[in-house]
This record gives structure tokens, C-alpha cells and sequence, in this order.
């Protein structure tokens, strides 16, 4: 069993302090993480630039509770992904400004504005994609990147694409979401300047394979410019588009040590 590391006995004393947490709510969360052996990352953000990520799937209440206020408590921001609707908005509840994301399955802490660096574009083929989108927008504008969605704007239609083509063209960077066969990324690829981030989803009848046909459509493009992530990986495809979006524009991390960073 894992005891709580200084930084979770400090987050759950300062709740019993501040009247957040009672005691015996207190002494089941120490049970949780005890249970759970989290050793939270707090060295990442000085590694890489943003706090250890959360990654809810398969965590209980408690588990996910305990680490969102450990990583707050050293970082201006957390982020737990694939959190449980059934649990998600009690978890936000009980931690001081945070919020619950329904469609992304996500809880954040996040600074009160977004950084007023350039925008991150994220376009999304089907509502049934939205999710997957939904989460990539929540990871990026978490990491503090603004950001703009464009929904419903499949291959099957195209005349709704190329009527925001001009706006797709003042985002640095874009994210395209898309199952089925998984051609958005491609016509996308072909009409914008800017670096595209392929996201292919589970979306789609049989032959779509859970998104493999989607993922191979996209790993073969033959638009330049393109990269591609895991299927309904909408939280690695807004990582990399916050740090694509930073580039040139010497964005400052600030460490906890007081240190800063360019990135």
C-alpha cells in the first residue's frame, strides 16, 4: 500500500481546514489513495510544460478526487479525461472550481481566460464525432489555447465545408474528427495552410472496424501535412495542438519552483 505523497496530505488538510472536506470523508480518501498507490507526477510540468493528466477510465470517485486535488494544489490547472457520467458532475462538486464537461467526459481546473495566443481549430465531421471533439477542445483550451469548433461538417455535404473556408484558414493549427471512412482530414488537408491533426473515430457500421478503417484512411492521406492520432484520441490531438499553437509565440510557463520556460 502507498501512503499519500506531501503535496495529497497538504490538498486534504487544506480542505478539512476550509470546512470543503469533513474528517471522516478525509480518512476515506487517504484509504483511496492507499488502495490506489497513486504517485502523482508532480515533476511533469517541469519536464513538459503541463501537470500529470488523469486518465479517469477505471479509477473510482474517490481516486480521481484525490489526484484532481493533489495536481491542483501544485499547478493552476488539472485535467482528468474518460471520467464516468454517472460520477463526473458529484466529483466537480466537491472540488473548488472545477468543472464537469458531460459531452467530453472531462473535469477541468482551469485559469479563469485563455491564453491570448492563436486560435486552435477544430472541425468535426458528424454529431456523433462530438465527443471525441469535445474532448480535444476541452484538453486544448485547458492547456490554455483558444479555440473554435466546427461541427456537422462531413465529406457528405460538402458545400458546408468550403462555406468556412476562409475562417479554417486563420487557425494555426486544426484538429479534424471523424469517423466512417474517414476522408475529412484529407479534403481538410487540401484547402488550409495550416498543420492538420487527424482524429478518427469509432463512428460507423461494421467494415468501419471501432475506427480502424478511419485510422488507415487517414495514415494513408495523400494531402500533405497531416499526422494522425489514436482512435478517439481527442486528448492527445489537443496536446499536441496547444503546443503546436505556442510555437513563435515564446508563450511562459511558470514552474512551481518560480522558474519559467519557453515553449
Amino acid at each position: 500500500m502507498s501512503e499519500p505523497s506531501p503535496q495529497q496530505w497538504h490538498s486534504l488538510l487544506s480542505a478539512i481546514s476550509s470546512g470543503e472536506l469533513s474528517v471522516e470523508d478525509a480518512l476515506q480518501k487517504i484509504g483511496a489513495v492507499r488502495e490506489a498507490g497513486l504517485h502523482l507526477d508532480h515533476d511533469r510540468v517541469s519536464r513538459c510544460g503541463i501537470p500529470e493528466v488523469v486518465f479517469g477510465g477505471g479509477k473510482t470517485a474517490d481516486q480521481i478526487e484525490v489526484a484532481l486535488r493533489g495536481i491542483s494544489a501544485r499547478s493552476d490547472r488539472a485535467l482528468a479525461t474518460r471520467v464516468d457520467r454517472e460520477v463526473g458532475q458529484a466529483i466537480a462538486d466537491r472540488i473548488p472550481g472545477a468543472i464537469w464537461h458531460r459531452a467530453a467526459r472531462c473535469i477541468t481546473i482551469s485559469p479563469s481566460e485563455p491564453s491570448s495566443i492563436g486560435r486552435v481549430g477544430i472541425v468535426c465531421a458528424g454529431t456523433s464525432d462530438l465527443p471525441v471533439a469535445e474532448e480535444a477542445r476541452v484538453t486544448t483550451e485547458n492547456l490554455g489555447s483558444r479555440t473554435e469548433v466546427f461541427a456537422d461538417v462531413g465529406v457528405a455535404g460538402l458545400h458546408r465545408l468550403l462555406g468556412i473556408r476562409e475562417r479554417l484558414q486563420e487557425a494555426r493549427v486544426l484538429i479534424v474528427v471523424a469517423g466512417m471512412e474517414g476522408a475529412l482530414p484529407s479534403v481538410v488537408g487540401g484547402l488550409v495552410r495550416a498543420p492538420v491533426i487527424a482524429v478518427p473515430t469509432s463512428v460507423g457500421y461494421g467494415a468501419n472496424f471501432g475506427g480502424v478503417t478511419a485510422l488507415l484512411a487517414m495514415l494513408n492521406s495523400c494531402a500533405p501535412g497531416i499526422s494522425v492520432v489514436n482512435i478517439d484520441n481527442g486528448f492527445g490531438a489537443g496536446v499536441i495542438a496547444d503546443r503546436i499553437n505556442r510555437i513563435g509565440h515564446g508563450a511562459r510557463i511558470e514552474h512551481p519552483s518560480g522558474k519559467e520556460d519557453l515553449r
